[in-house]
């Protein structure tokens, strides 16, 4: 028997899930300024109450499936082999990004085109990316001291977000990419030349 705390731990991912697709489906449908709280809940099956335990608006709820996967990132590079570089790393770790997008999820697609056309998502989108970027950064600076001493924490200080912001615009421009092109092209040789052309640029 599964323990009890692994159980209520899928259930609560299974709310957090079904909020989260909610939001998206009646957003793609109604345009998310005509969505309320009340709405998701009742879409989901749950109580306004479950919601805001949950997500604080509708805005977070919207933007869950693009967080859970800079988690699943976050915690693949956590677990690369320590004597990978920072770069190395972070090109190894991508792969759990290309499998959690390499098949169409309609749900995903909808997600982006709501983003794309409501600019007061913008705000929500970039805090994301913003913490995302500052958790890479972080890990970065702990490879960097690994591999390497350094006497000038400026400059280490810059190249981690150097290669953050870098390894994040290359991702986020494969994918666009990819959307764009998704009858020809494969996510992951489209992720594998952004990276390596970002590699030549800092090269």
């Amino acid at each position: 028997m599964e323990p009890a705390t692994s159980l209520r731990e899928r259930k609560k991912a299974a709310t957090r899930l079904a909020l989260h697709r909610a939001v998206v489906e009646l957003a793609a449908a109604k345009g998310l300024d005509a969505v309320t709280v009340d709405a998701v809940a009742d879409h989901a099956n749950v109580s306004r109450r479950t919601f805001s335990n949950y997500f604080a608006n509708k805005e977070e709820a919207l933007l869950y499936g693009e967080r859970t996967r800079y988690e699943r990132l976050l915690a693949a590079l956590r677990a690369r082999p320590e004597n990978e570089t920072p770069w190395q790393a972070l090109t190894r770790s991508v792969g759990i990004l290309v499998e959690a997008l390499a098949e169409l999820d309609p749900v995903w697609i909808a997600q982006l085109r709501v983003v794309r056309r409501h600019p007061s998502l913008a705000a929500h989108q970039m805090a994301l990316q913003c913490t995302v970027e500052q958790e890479l950064v972080g890990e970065i600076l702990e490879r960097m001291q690994r591999h390497q001493a350094s006497s000038d924490p400026v400059a280490d200080a810059i190249r981690a977000r150097v290669l953050a912001g870098t390894f994040l615009a290359a991702t986020r421009a494969a994918i666009t990419v990819w959307i764009n092109q998704q009858e020809s092209l494969s996510l992951a040789d489209v992720v594998d030349a952004a990276l390596r052309t970002a590699a030549e640029r800092l090269r």
